[in-house]
């Protein structure tokens, strides 16, 4: 299992995670607690449920580079171009159109 925090302007949101059986997504119960909590998608509305699909969640297949720069990237970081939640750990953690950045929760490395 490989497990993800997701930010929005350097709050935590939730916590996105890939099983063998699909993907799952849950907004962080700090965060539903703030009188100013927004959905970060409209398909993923507030909720206190878990959210599960089988594919990685459009929203976050949104992040990830496209193309050309997404074999360039895959290629330079050595990540399986069919492997959507490897890359996310792998270039969300910086960079992303607006504000939501999603982050390994256990990085390698450490």
């Amino acid at each position: 299992m490989r497990s993800a925090t997701v930010f929005l302007n350097d709050v935590v949101v939730g916590h996105l995670n890939e099983e063998e059986s699909g993907y799952s997504f849950c907004y962080d119960e700090r965060f539903l607690a703030t009188p100013d909590a927004r959905p970060i998608s409209l398909t993923l509305p507030l909720s206190s449920s878990m959210y599960q699909t089988a594919y990685l969640f459009a929203f976050f297949v949104g992040l990830l580079p496209e193309g050309y720069n997404r074999s360039v990237q895959c290629r330079l970081l050595k990540i399986d171009e069919n492997d959507d939640f490897g890359l996310l750990l792998a270039v969300a953690h910086t960079d992303t159109i607006g504000a939501v950045r999603v982050v390994a929760a256990y990085p390698t490395g450490l």
